[in-house]
């Protein structure tokens, strides 16, 4: 009854609106006047233009002649154009105006259910949020520009877990392993496939999976706390160890060992790492536990073991350029001034450089062991190369213009 009341409000104040417009004549201007007019200003340009000396008479007339034609054509087509009476042009806007809403009340009168609201439109709403529907038209927009890029798949792999709430459907298995095939150590394909894992019911693979992640990321990356959460949701509801990375420290131990000395304190978490190191002997299985016993060796100085824990790591799966640097980092510490690298130190530099071609390591002791084996062509080459990339007041330069000189002496 409401509805029916606003109906005929409107109406009716439709309808008092149009009153001044029905009292009100329709007055228009034809179009053969207007075409009148501009003829005329055309007929005296003509005549200042012969006035003036610009035109002769012969052209005058001619020009005079061809506006004639025209108006005359005007005026036959203004003659026989259909016009409509001046009552119609004054009656159909209002009639329009009124016969529209009442129709429209009458339909929904008809037809309508006051009051009922759309059902379909909001279950089709909670099955799945417009958001989300929006995100996953977005990111298969982008792949389908963009097939090989890994952000595009891991996108649109995390869109499609989205709109299943939350479960990690094959489709998206298949965009995260496209998006690390493009790119080993993308942090968001590794995160998924892990929660896929778990899903599966394979709980040591996600945990597995969630600490290779870990040992890759940086210490200050936003996501840690809720994968170091995710893991140890999972590991509680499987009976399994969250982790295998060196023992946090409580609060109690913290304090303890700030009250060591520096040497008591080094020891301490010498201990802490020892104590790794013979958990990964247990499990040696667990790539991402050695990538952390590798960079905790690296950390303490000790570079035979933290290569010694790369290489395993890598013969688990072959590491990333990130990884393939702080492993080179290592092989290149013991080095003395002007000594080339060594065999296995080459072999992660090649791989590091073909991952990296202007990584600033690679190319310069890739360099030395080019130049150490006679092939100046080769060491000049990644010496110039390296020497492109330093910033003008590299402290490095004058060394290196200097290693380039000698690849030029016999």
């Amino acid at each position: 009854m409401l509805e029916f009341l606003l109906a005929l409000l409107t109406t009716a104040t439709v309808g008092a609106l149009l009153i001044p417009l029905l009292r009100s004549r329709v007055t228009s201007t034809s179009r053969f006047d207007g075409e009148l007019a501009i003829y005329r200003d055309q007929l005296a340009e003509i005549e200042r233009e012969r006035a003036g000396g610009n035109l002769s008479e012969s052209e005058a007339a001619a020009a005079r002649l061809e506006i004639e034609r025209r108006i005359l054509a005007a005026d036959s087509s203004s003659k026989t154009a259909a016009t409509s009476p001046d009552t119609l042009h004054r009656l159909l806007p209002p009639a329009l105006a009124l016969v529209i809403p009442l129709f429209a009340l009458g339909l929904y009168l008809k037809i309508g259910h006051p009051g009922e609201v759309d059902r379909l439109m909001v279950d089709r709403a909670q099955v799945v949020p417009p958001s989300i529907q929006s995100l996953l038209e977005a990111a298969r927009a982008d792949v389908a520009v963009r097939p090989n890029d890994p952000d595009a798949n891991s996108a649109l792999g995390e869109a499609l877990t989205l709109e299943a709430d939350g479960t990690v459907t094959p489709a998206a298995v298949e965009a995260f392993k496209k998006a690390l095939a493009l790119r080993p150590d993308d942090a968001r394909s590794l995160y998924y496939l892990g929660l896929h894992d778990a899903q599966a019911g394979d709980s040591t693979a996600a945990l597995r999976r969630w600490q290779e992640l870990e040992a890759k990321s940086p210490p200050n990356a936003p996501f840690l706390p809720m994968l170091r959460a995710e893991m140890a949701r999972v590991a509680q509801a499987a009976g399994l160890p969250a982790n295998t990375t060196m023992p946090q420290p409580s609060r109690e131990q913290q304090e303890a060992m700030a009250a060591l000395t520096p040497e008591q304190r080094q020891q301490a978490i010498r201990g802490m790492v020892e104590g790794l190191a013979v958990r990964m002997k247990e499990n040696p299985q667990d790539r991402g536990g050695w990538l952390r016993l590798a960079n905790a060796w690296k950390v303490l100085g000790e570079n035979a073991s933290a290569i010694d824990a790369y290489a395993k790591a890598d013969a688990l799966g072959p590491v990333d350029a990130r990884l393939l640097a702080d492993w080179a980092e290592a092989h290149v510490r013991g080095l003395k001034p002007g000594e080339p690298p060594t065999s296995a130190a080459v072999a992660v530099l090649e791989r590091l450089e073909k991952a990296e071609p202007r990584n600033g390591l690679a190319l310069f002791y890739l360099g030395a062991a080019s130049f150490a084996a006679g092939d100046k062509l080769a060491a000049a080459r990644r010496w110039k190369t390296l020497l492109a990339l330093l910033p003008a007041d590299a402290p490095i330069r004058a060394m290196l213009e200097e290693r380039i000189k000698a690849t030029d002496s016999p």
